[in-house]
């Protein structure tokens, strides 16, 4: 069963072959930590230095951990990460019963399952305190999940009159972000830490909305229709809905993601091509360019030191990049240690404050035709610097 987010993008596809791996994943997922331990022993020295607050002149080496798959599963998506590197996505194709919310920690991966009556699940957003949101169904419903090591995993509803949710982002505070949907519309939604229900409405003319992340102010960010387009937007509980407009030339824009300062991260669309942004409440959108030889970039997310990653074709294809303000953008795949030579990084999604970054291999190696989640023969891997 598709998701409401992928209902509303008009997302493409590729065919890819997946080999299917005979070993245990969790096994795979020792071996790779055990190497990955070696590593760092014999090559501290070695290394120049890390991402510094703010970017830095001379790139950061990352060591890269492969984060397996379930057993009898060959793709995996790392969508979010906390500040103790734990990360959260799935395992499986993006549809079909074979699709599991799971959580990667330093004991391997772990199975969050599905809500009662399920067989398909996915995990979006992790905070600090490893409290876990996505989407799963049940029955024939989709509804947005909250779990927890204590509870295990809770349906949080939908508004009234609607029948199906999903969750995409939760604060440190526990307020929870993603959409509500019934018959007629798709409604971005702010689940309070009262645990009550917020419909946050849509830009003006618009007719749905989505909202995917929110920060430890509980501003959030999202995609909404309106009478100009799809846009970007910024919602606070003072002033609403914001539109962040589009870069010159433009005629679409969506944000991912938000950091504490309130720089927003996503991209902007239009008939020459499709660029990341970085939006501040000062300089507005800021074209963060591509990578040599491209024409298109993504922008997924975004730390509290303004360090962006995301994906960007390249003249080697499509590649995942760590965009910083010194620095500009960087293909990820020139920052990865000998070890993993012959891994190509297509994209990554999320980065905490201490520069581990969330990132995937496979499916990209031709310019994207639709929404970011429609995976093809996606592998997790975590890279800390």
């Amino acid at each position: 069963m598709k998701s409401t987010q992928e209902k509303m993008d008009n997302a493409g596809s590729q065919d890819a072959a997946a080999t299917k791996q005979s070993e245990d994943p969790n096994m795979r997922a020792r071996k790779s930590a055990k190497s990955l331990l070696v590593f760092a022993a014999v090559s501290i020295p070695l290394i120049l230095g890390r991402a510094q607050p703010g970017g830095s002149q001379i790139p950061p080496l990352y060591a890269v951990l492969d984060l397996g798959a379930l057993t009898g599963e060959s793709i995996s998506f790392a969508r979010d990460i906390n500040a103790s590197g734990h990360v959260v996505g799935r395992s499986g194709y993006i549809t079909g019963s074979q699709t599991r919310a799971i959580r990667w920690t330093t004991g391997g991966i772990e199975l969050l399952g599905t809500l009662p009556g399920g067989d398909y699940s996915a995990a979006f957003g992790i905070n600090d305190a490893g409290v876990v949101v996505g989407t799963s169904n049940t029955n024939s419903v989709v509804r947005a999940f909250r779990w927890t090591n204590s509870s295990g995993m809770q349906d949080l509803g939908t508004l009234p009159k609607d029948n199906g949710s999903e969750a995409f982002h939760v604060n440190n505070g526990g307020q929870v972000v993603g959409t509500s949907s019934g018959p007629k519309w798709v409604r971005a939604v702010l689940w309070r830490s009262d645990g009550k229900i917020q419909n946050l409405g849509t830009l003006p003319g618009g007719t749905s909305s989505r909202a995917v992340a929110v920060n430890e102010s509980g501003q959030v960010v999202g995609t909404s229709t309106s009478s100009s387009g799809k846009r970007a937007f910024l919602w606070t509980s003072s002033a609403g809905m914001q539109d962040l407009g589009t870069l010159p030339g433009h005629d679409s824009s969506e944000a991912f993601s938000i950091n504490n300062s309130g720089q927003v991260v996503g991209y902007s669309s239009g008939p020459n091509g499709t660029r990341a942004f970085l939006w501040t409440s000062s300089a507005g959108m800021q074209d963060l360019g591509t990578l040599p030889g491209g024409t298109y970039s993504r922008a997924f997310g975004i730390n509290n030191f303004g360090q962006v990653v995301g994906t960007s074709t390249s003249s080697l294809g499509t590649r995942a990049f760590l965009w910083t303000n010194i620095g500009g953008m960087q293909d990820l795949n020139t920052m990865i240690s000998a070890l993993d030579l012959g891994l190509v990084l297509s994209e990554a999604h999320c980065i905490n404050d201490v520069g581990q970054i969330g990132a995937l291999s496979g499916g990209g190696e031709q310019a994207p035709t639709g929404d970011h989640e429609e995976e093809h023969f996606y592998r997790a891997f975590l890279l800390t610097p």
